[in-house]
């Protein structure tokens, strides 16, 4: 019940984390535009912000190893909520600039967040747990671009500064109500932290289920940068239809990562969710360009939504079973290293190659899911580990 309270507890606090994050999304561009920045210079707003998650999100998560997951997890809420007053101040493109280079270091606390959960959950239930973790993001990314849509009509940066005053709301309540887990293993002293990031690293399976993150990561991204053109050009909808559509692919995750993810990790096991997860993206990638109607939009659409629902808390309870127990927070730091790298990469290749052709983005994520899905079927998890729960893993497995 213990673990239940404190699951539920970190599921709101990322959940206001994400929330405060995709409040400031939809006007950032036209806010950067407003204190100077030229169109091409708003695309760092983004990609600077990625940087600094692939930098830091294995300090973090390591860090959490060696001190305890609470303490760090409360600074960068704290970091967060500097970054937003800085974003809401911000009297030129120079301070936005760094702004949002200060939230990417903070908002690498991702991997302290996952981690946590590793700690709190059974190995059969980690997936479920990480799909919490999941459906909080999903939920900020539903909730706060339409909450920050509203504020802006009052001021540009009204958004930034609503947006730092829940994270000093959520600091508070992280401190009273986020207890440390009573399951944390303390990393070994004894080992430096890049000595034992490396050591993990050396692990084939670890190493395997990087890739795939990187490679799905890298196809889907590419789609969500250019799906807002393709909605647009081919199937003439507005932004604010793209809009509705990209809550509709939201609704849809949240409920695979909120609901259906534990049952089916039971029945069938996180590999073989993380190949069908991948597989449905590649399929609906594939599909997207060549749709008929906004009816064929919304019918493709749906099982990438159910794919990367699928797909995305699988990687991370896989990535978690096959590290040591005092490294989770290192290891899945680094897997979040692996997803920022596919989010630097994806934008810039997907909107290169929509601008050749609008299929190509869309076709080459597809390959790439199915690249995702057969080096998925190759993963070599320990008995018991795979396919319905039966029992426990050992922490150096």
């Amino acid at each position: 019940m213990k673990r239940q309270a404190s699951l539920g507890i970190l599921f709101l606090v990322v959940f206001v984390d994400l929330l405060g994050f995709g409040m400031v999304i939809p006007v950032m561009p036209i806010y950067a535009e407003h204190l100077g920045a030229s169109e091409a210079a708003t695309g760092w707003l983004s990609t600077g912000y990625s940087l600094m998650q692939f930098v830091f999100a294995p300090i973090w998560g390591r860090l959490s190893d060696r001190v305890g997951r609470r303490p760090v997890l409360l600074v960068s809420i704290a970091m967060t909520a500097l970054a937003f007053v800085l974003y809401g101040v911000a009297a030129s493109f120079a301070v936005l600039l760094v702004s949002r280079l200060f939230a990417g270091a903070a908002t690498a606390n991702i991997a302290i967040a996952q981690a946590y959960v590793a700690d709190v959950t059974t190995p059969e239930g980690r997936a479920r747990g990480m799909g919490m973790i999941g459906a909080a993001f999903g939920l900020g990314f539903v909730f706060g671009p339409a909450v920050g849509g509203l504020l802006a009509g009052y001021s540009l940066a009204a958004p930034g500064l609503a947006a730092a005053a829940l994270s000093l709301v959520n600091l508070v309540a992280a401190f009273i109500l986020l207890p440390e887990p009573a399951q944390h293993v303390a990393a070994t002293r004894s080992r430096g932290r890049f000595e034992a990031l490396l050591g993990e690293l050396r692990k084939p399976g670890i190493r395997r289920i990087l890739f795939i993150y990187l490679v799905v990561t890298l196809a889907f991204s590419a789609m969500e940068a250019t799906y807002a053109f393709l909605a647009q050009r081919r199937f003439g909808l507005g932004e604010r239809h793209v809009g509705w559509v990209f809550a509709y692919i939201g609704v849809i995750v949240v409920l695979v990562q909120g609901g259906l993810i534990g049952p089916l990790t039971r029945r069938f096991g996180e590999k073989r969710l993380l190949v069908a997860g991948s597989l449905l993206q590649g399929v609906a990638l594939a599909a997207l360009p060549f749709a008929n109607g906004v009816a064929g939009l919304l019918l493709a659409s749906a099982p990438l939504a159910l794919g990367s629902g699928l797909a995305s808390p699988s990687i991370m309870s896989m990535l978690s079973r096959l590290s040591r127990a005092e490294d989770q927070g290192g290891t899945l730091g680094i897997g979040q290293s692996a997803s920022a790298l596919g989010r630097i990469i994806g934008p810039l290749a997907g909107t290169t190659s929509f601008s050749a052709w609008h299929a190509a983005p869309y076709l080459g994520g597809a390959a790439l899911m199915a690249m995702g899905a057969a080096v998925a079927a190759t993963v070599s998890v320990p008995k018991g580990d795979d396919g319905p729960s039966r029992g426990a893993v050992t922490p150096s497995s």
